[in-house]
Order: structure tokens, then sequence, then C-alpha cells
């Protein structure tokens, strides 16, 4: 790393979690040099946590944990935080640390499970003057930033086309509260259509059909569409949680067809053949860590302009958009 980023980074930063995803995050922040102040929840993921990482996690009601961390004086509680809390937990969260001044957030995705609680959060967030962003790590994966040079060599994206088809059969004996299984949509399968967004734009209209149910949302099955987005890039999708299947993406250029199918490779196919050439790419750091976690972590600490990060705002306004394609309606922008 370059050393005007690292001096950049702060020395602390507050974790709150002690699951498997903050574990992801602490070796993340290990490497950056960046101490993390954890805060779990019970006594048992919280030493779990320091059996796997070495770090003491704190316990315990976390208004409490945040108050006492207050109490020891200047300094003692980050002025920024990463949350990695269970995803029926991250905006009520999210949403209590600004009061106790923290200013600038990470928030593990979708930071909200249906569109009060993400108004709940995003008004907590704009009364207190803080700043938060999402955590898609898709956007941050080798394979889709060669992918983003090839495209803006291109001329952009024409269309796009995503399938997030879910194992749920697998998914439901997780033994997952039944609010997460419900909104699987939101905390799971977002991960695709905010990566398929990524590269096609915010939509400007889409339609969506769903039929049938599956084991683990009994509303939805099958999900299919189409729309546009904001710069004229054509969408389609299609999901299928009731057989078998597995999430793709895939982008086409006027010189290119973009596979990321799994999404953290990625094969091309020209106009020259249909045969389908894998792309080196330069993947050190999603082979050490969860793939595209620390680039996006090092964004969010030392650059915030980055574009691959997703404001808070940003993903709020096309909530909208996303609870259409979940239920199966049609959806346009506001003029």
């Amino acid at each position: 790393m370059k050393d005007s980023v690292r001096s950049a980074l702060p020395e602390r930063i507050l974790l709150i979690g002690a699951g498997q995803m903050a574990i992801d995050y602490s070796k993340v922040l290990k490497s950056l040099n960046v101490e993390p102040v954890v805060l779990g929840r019970g006594a048992e993921s919280a030493a779990r946590f320091e059996a796997a990482t070495g770090l003491k996690a704190g316990s315990g009601p976390l208004p409490d944990q945040l108050a006492a961390l207050q109490a020891q004086g200047t300094g003692a509680l980050p002025d920024q935080a990463i949350v990695a809390v269970n995803a029926r937990n991250l905006a009520a969260v999210s949403a209590m640390l600004p009061g106790h001044g923290i200013r600038r957030v990470l928030i593990e995705k979708p930071a909200a499970l249906d569109l009060r609680e993400m108004a709940d959060l995003l008004q907590a967030m704009r009364s207190a003057g803080a700043r938060a962003w999402v955590a898609y790590n898709r956007r941050f994966l080798a394979s889709v930033a060669a992918a983003d040079r090839i495209i803006a060599a291109d001329g952009g994206a024409l269309s796009v086309f995503f399938n997030f088809s879910e194992p749920a059969h697998r998914i439901a004996a997780l033994g997952k509260p039944a609010r997460e299984l419900t909104t699987w949509f939101y905390g799971n399968s977002t991960h695709v259509v905010d990566l398929a967004l990524y590269f096609a734009g915010l939509p400007a209209s889409l339609h969506s059909a769903v039929a049938g149910g599956s084991v683990i949302d009994p509303q939805a099955g099958i999900f299919t569409g189409h729309g546009i987005s904001r710069s004229g890039c054509h969408l389609a999708w299609h999901a299928n949680w009731i057989g078998p299947g597995r999430w793709g993406v895939e982008v086409v250029t006027r010189a290119h067809r973009l596979i990321f199918q799994p999404l953290e490779k990625l094969r091309l196919q020209s106009h020259a053949s249909f045969a389908e050439t894998e792309v080196a790419l330069e993947d050190h750091e999603d082979q050490a860590f969860k793939p595209g976690l620390l680039a996006q972590t090092r964004a969010f600490l030392s650059r915030p302009q980055d574009p691959r990060l997703l404001p808070l705002e940003d993903h709020a306004a096309v909530m909208q958009a996303l609870e259409a394609m979940r239920s199966g309606q049609s959806w346009s922008a506001a003029k």
C-alpha cells in the first residue's frame, strides 16, 4: 500500500458485531493497521470472535457499551463505525450511532429490510448530519475492476441481464429467523441486483412479475422482469428459487459480452466467436480476504468519493424499484 493511503487511514474504528462478517472485517482492518474497537452482543459470540481473531469483543446491550466508551473520555469512542450485525438488526443499530457522536458509518448490506426501516434510518442519519454507505462488496471484486476498464473502452453498457436464483432448500435448513427468510431478496439477492445496477445505472422504469412461492418466501419463488436505466441501458432479469440455480450477471457492450458466473470470475465473448475466454485477474486481495472486502474497507476509510461506494441516500432512492422487483409490480422514477 502506498504511504499516502496508509497515512490517511484512522488509527481506530468501531466495529459493531462479533459474527463471521465481523471476523472478516477484523482481518481486513488488521492488514490496514487499523485497530477495531469491537462491540458484540452475546458472550458466546464474543468468545468465538476472540478465538478466531485474538481480539476482545464487548458484549451486552449496545447503548450501554457505547455509553461506557463515551464515559472514558475524549478519543475512547471512535467517530467512524462499521456495522456488521445480522440483517434484521442493521437498521436499528445503525440509526442509534449518530446519537453517540459517530458521523461516518459503513453499514453491511442491505442496511434495511423494508421501506419503513430505510426511511427511519435515513432520517436518523440526516437529522444528525451523519453520512453512511452501504457495503455491497461485490462492487469491489477484481472481476468488476477488470470489467470497468473494458466497458469504458467499449463506450458503455448497452444491456444487462442478471439472475439472482437462490438455493432456497439449503437456506431453509440454516434455521434463520422468519424475518430474515421472508426478506432474503433484500438481505442476499440484492448483491446481484446492486451489481447489475452498478453497471447499468439507476433505473428509470421497470416491469416485473412474480409467481409461485418458495420454502423461504411464500409470496414469491419465480421472479422475471425488464426495465431501462436513466442512461438508456436495458435491463432484464430472471430468478427461480423453486428449482436449482445460481447467481450471474451479463453485460453487453458494442464489442463484448462480459459474463460473471460466478461473480468473482469474468469471461468475455466477442463478435468473432461464440467461444468465451476467461480474463486473467489481479485478484490476490480477493484470494487473501473475503472477496472485495479489503478494497471496499480501504475506500471507506480513505477515499469516500470512490464511485464504487454506495451512499445510503442512493440506496434509499432505489429501494422503491427493488420493492417492485421483489413483489412483481411496475415502477417508474419520479419525473
